[in-house]
Formats: C-alpha cells, sequence, structure tokens
C-alpha cells in the first residue's frame, strides 16, 4: 500500500499490520498534537476511520490514498467516526462526497453533529463491522464515553489491536472538558478497554502505542491522583468552593 501513489502518500503511509493502514493528515488539533491519525482496515471490504481533515490538501491525500487502494482491490465502503470534535470530523462532508460513502457513528455523536454533518448509519455498542477480503477482518465497536458522549473504539478481533481515538495519545494527554467530559465515564472506558487486553493502541494523535496495559493503568492513576490533590485542596479549606 505505501509503495502506492505519490512519494508524499508513500512516505505518510505506515502498515500497522496486515489489515490496517494508518495516514497522519494535518488538522486544527490541540498542541502539542499537530495531526489526526486516519484508518483504512480491511484487504478487500474496508472502511476508512476518521475524515479528519478540513484542510483541502490534506483531503486531497486522503482521496488519492482511497484511491490506490481501490486499484489494488481494496474497496471501502463507510467512512467511520470516533466522536464529533472538529479534528475528527473536519472532513466528513468533503470526503463522503467525493468518495461516494456513507458516514457512520455512534448515536450520540449524530445528535452533537446535527444539522452539521450527516450520519448515515448508527453504530451501537458491541457491533460487529464484518469486512470480506483475501484476509477476512472483523471490527468490535466499544461505546467509551467520558472525552466525548458518542466516543467509540474499533478492535480488530483477529489481532486484538485497538484503534482508540481520543481515550489516549502518545503526544500529550487527553482533555476531558465540562462541555463533553465526564471523569467518572472516562475513567468507567479505560477500565473497559484494559479489560480487553488489546495487543496495541492505535491513538489518534501520535504513534503506535504497543505497552497498552501500561498506558491505559498511567491514565487511570494519573486521573486519580489529579482528583484526589482536587479533594485535598477542598477538605483543606474546610468550606465549599468553586472555581474563580
Amino acid at each position: 500500500m505505501a509503495a502506492a501513489g505519490s512519494a508524499s502518500l508513500a512516505d505518510r503511509v505506515q502498515a500497522v499490520s496486515s489489515t490496517i493502514q494508518m495516514l497522519p493528515v494535518r488538522t486544527p488539533t490541540l498542541p502539542p498534537a499537530t495531526h489526526t491519525n486516519t484508518f483504512l482496515v480491511g484487504t478487500g471490504e474496508a472502511v476508512l476511520i476518521e475524515p479528519a481533515t478540513p484542510y483541502r490538501e490534506e483531503q486531497d491525500l486522503m482521496v488519492e490514498w482511497v484511491h490506490a487502494a481501490r486499484l489494488q482491490g481494496v474497496k471501502p465502503v463507510a467512512i467511520l467516526a470516533t466522536h464529533h470534535h472538529p479534528d475528527h470530523v473536519g472532513g466528513a462532508m468533503a470526503l463522503k462526497e467525493r468518495l461516494q460513502l456513507p458516514l457512520w457513528a455512534h448515536a450520540m455523536t449524530a445528535q452533537r453533529l446535527d444539522g452539521i454533518v450527516d450520519i448515515d448509519m448508527l453504530i451501537q455498542e458491541g457491533e460487529r463491522i464484518v469486512l470480506d477480503g483475501p484476509i477476512p477482518t472483523a471490527l468490535s465497536a466499544l461505546h467509551t464515553p467520558g472525552h466525548a458522549p458518542g466516543h467509540l473504539c474499533f478492535t480488530d478481533e483477529a489481532s486484538n489491536i485497538m484503534i482508540a481515538g481520543d481515550m489516549v495519545a502518545s503526544v500529550g494527554t487527553i482533555i476531558v472538558e465540562p462541555t463533553d467530559g465526564d471523569m467518572l465515564l472516562y475513567l468507567e472506558s479505560l477500565r473497559k478497554m484494559s479489560a480487553l487486553e488489546p495487543t496495541a493502541l492505535l491513538p489518534a494523535h501520535g504513534d503506535v502505542i504497543h505497552t497498552p496495559q501500561a498506558i491505559l493503568s498511567f491514565y487511570i492513576e494519573h486521573r486519580l491522583m489529579r482528583e484526589k490533590k482536587v479533594l485535598e485542596a477542598l477538605e483543606a479549606r474546610g468550606k465549599p468552593s468553586r472555581p474563580r
């Protein structure tokens, strides 16, 4: 796959496994990250995960990637979104039109994007996406709210590699903000991910994480430590407080 297309495309596409290709594209994400990873999964039927970039030249690269794959017999049947944040769906409408593919996402993502991006099919917790091909591929959907209400992770059943979206990162950390986030749900989702014992995590930002249990444990412990500090500060103050 990486040999197809332009030198720029060949330089940027990474073969993660026999069924998963990864292409980082430039997006308006939060520093220190500058790119969002997109994924092409499957060896016959396939899905494109993360219609991330709003930038035309990066969309051109994604279209070139898909066209090169089609020439090799890899034919995407849908675009999948992990969640609704702009650095994950910034190119959704453009790529839907240019590639003539439907967009699938969780119901809560569809709700957040109502009137902005059209979702063609809803993906539920535990749903299996079965893809025919020389190497038959199946993805299992895991609903992981906390960073975003409709956040989904996708696990390749054969390799147990998990496409983790914004649940973890290998560059920077993950924000859990009041408008979209819920710390209790986020911690619960991290534990759900850990219980599946993935062999690797493919984050939206940064490199492949080859020590998934270590990074998931670190994220849980780090968040609990910060929560403990907040509680200790409130107890030391001795009366109810709120941010100024």
